[in-house]
């Protein structure tokens, strides 16, 4: 998946998502990028690292830390992270395979939390996902990403502003604020499609071409994959929700019910989305049929009103020598004026039974 550029400007304070270095090493290995924010009610500290060891001893206060992972490709840091932390094996392997579902995995002493975050291309009108994984313990969050982003951008700014609660509370609101933020992004997502599903509607009534029609697929497939994705994490929230873990405060379990209401949100306009897609294939398909009676409709008029003439035409073209009015000097304009009464008696017929 690629990755969104950013500059950052001389002297600017380091935001999630900047690169500090390239993306890869010397050696070819994917390059893993740190950024790391340790605070409390009164102190907050951020900084940015190349090296795992360097994250880590930032890691070890007494303040509540949030330690954010840009790469996931390299098994030697997620590696050192997990004996560090104490991580099972299967969640550092969950964490480098970035096909998982959205799910929720508790280990006592830690929460391992899967969600997808979402990018909108509207370059290619098209929806981008990357796996987020998210590793709660009572004195740390640690964020993996497979490529740098601003969505935690928000919350990043919350905890440099000492702006609400999240500096006051403890790792598991950070965990839910960051859930918050994923879950807000995907009502943007859902506005740059519903623009899209907007202007698609227009083309069809307009100009229902076959362009028209994969664009309606295309758009069928995104919704499908939305929902795919976004489906599970309501069933993760629910858990969270329920303070089945003690890593869940009780204050906490309270904010995530609201994101638990703000998913089944976005998993109705998924669903209000599939319909009206669905609902304007049918329209299309009918536009077009209709069009093509249309056109069938002029072309049958057209060649009834020819037949008479034809008929007319071939019976005064026969080759014989011996044929009645060949010898009549207005014959030929007699001809015409009885083509003539024809085409017009045809089409006030017509016009009668309403086809004209």
């Amino acid at each position: 998946m690629a990755a969104r550029s950013r500059k950052k400007k001389k002297g600017a304070k380091p935001a999630l998502g900047v690169r500090t270095s390239g993306q890869v090493d010397p050696s070819g290995r994917e390059r893993v990028h740190f950024y790391a924010v340790a605070y409390d009610e009164q102190t907050f500290e951020e900084r940015a690292f190349d090296a795992v060891e360097q994250a880590l001893a930032f890691c070890g206060s007494s303040r509540a830390t949030w330690l954010n992972v840009d790469g996931v490709h390299d098994p030697e840091v997620i590696a050192r992270i997990g004996q560090c932390f104490d991580i099972h094996p299967l969640t550092q392997e969950d964490i480098r395979h970035t096909v998982q579902r959205p799910k929720k995995e508790d280990f006592q002493h830690y929460l391992y939390i899967v969600l997808q975050m979402l990018r909108y291309q509207p370059e290619q009108r098209s929806v981008e996902s990357e796996q987020v994984s998210l590793i709660v313990t009572p004195k740390t969050v640690i964020s993996f990403r497979e490529s740098p982003g601003d969505a935690f951008n928000p919350v990043l700014e919350r905890l440099r502003k000492a702006t609400g609660r999240l500096r006051s509370q403890g790792c598991d609101y950070l965990a839910y604020a960051i859930l918050d933020a994923v879950v807000d992004n995907y009502f943007v997502i859902l506005e740059n499609i519903g623009a899209d599903i907007d202007a698609l509607e227009e083309e069809v009534m307009e100009n229902p071409d076959a362009n028209v029609h994969h664009r309606i697929h295309d758009l069928k497939r995104q919704v499908i994959s939305l929902r795919k994705m976004i489906w599970p994490l309501r069933e993760v929230i629910a858990g969270l929700s329920k303070q089945d873990s003690p890593l869940i405060s009780t204050t906490t379990a309270i904010f995530l019910r609201d994101v638990y209401d703000h998913t089944i949100q976005v998993i109705d306009t998924v669903e209000s989305y599939r319909d009206l897609l669905a609902g304007m294939l049918d329209l299309y398909l009918s536009t077009v049929s209709y069009r093509m009676n249309e056109v069938m409709k002029v072309l049958t008029l057209i060649a009834t009103i020819f037949i008479p003439i034809t008929f007319v035409v071939g019976l005064y073209g026969m080759n014989f020598k011996f044929m009645p009015e060949l010898e009549w000097r207005w014959g030929y304009a007699y001809v015409w004026g009885v083509m003539i009464v024809m085409v017009a008696v045809l089409i006030g017929y017509f016009k009668k039974k309403h086809w004209l």
